[in-house]
C-alpha cells in the first residue's frame, strides 16, 4: 500500500506509470529477466498471488480481450522478426566465409579495420 495521503505518497503516485502491454519505446528492445524479481524467488510457497489483468477484469475493466489479441499479434510479429534476424545472420556468415580468402577483400578489410570497423 502506498501512503497516498502523505506528501511522499502523493509524489510516488505521480511518478507511477502503468501500461497495457508493452509501450512503443520498449517493444523493440531485448527482453531481460531480473532474477531477483521472479515470483518463485520472492514469494513464499504458501502465499497467494494474482495477475493485474485478471484482477482488473474482475472489477469491470473491459479491455482484456483487446489486450489479449494485441499481445498475440505482437508475439507473431516478434517471432517473424527473430526468424528474419537469424536468417540475416546466417547469410552474413556465409558471405564472410565466401570472401575470406580473396586478396581484394583482404585489402578492403584491412582499410576498414584501420578506421575501427570490426568484421
Amino acid at each position: 500500500m502506498v501512503p497516498h495521503k502523505t506528501e511522499r505518497g502523493k509524489q510516488a503516485l505521480v511518478r507511477l506509470q502503468t501500461f497495457e502491454g508493452i509501450p512503443t519505446p520498449y517493444d523493440k528492445q531485448k527482453r531481460v529477466i531480473v532474477p531477483s524479481a521472479l515470483r518463485t524467488l520472492r514469494l513464499k510457497p504458501r502465499r497467494r498471488f494474482t495477475e493485474l489483468g485478471r484482477l482488473a477484469s474482475e472489477v469491470g475493466w473491459q479491455y482484456t480481450t483487446v489486450v489479449a489479441t494485441l499481445e498475440k499479434k505482437r508475439k507473431i510479429k516478434a517471432k517473424h522478426y527473430h526468424l528474419r534476424q537469424v536468417q540475416l545472420k546466417k547469410l552474413k556468415q556465409q558471405a564472410a566465409k565466401g570472401l575470406a580468402g580473396k586478396p581484394q577483400v583482404a585489402k578492403q578489410l584491412a582499410l576498414l579495420q584501420k578506421y575501427g570497423y570490426q568484421s
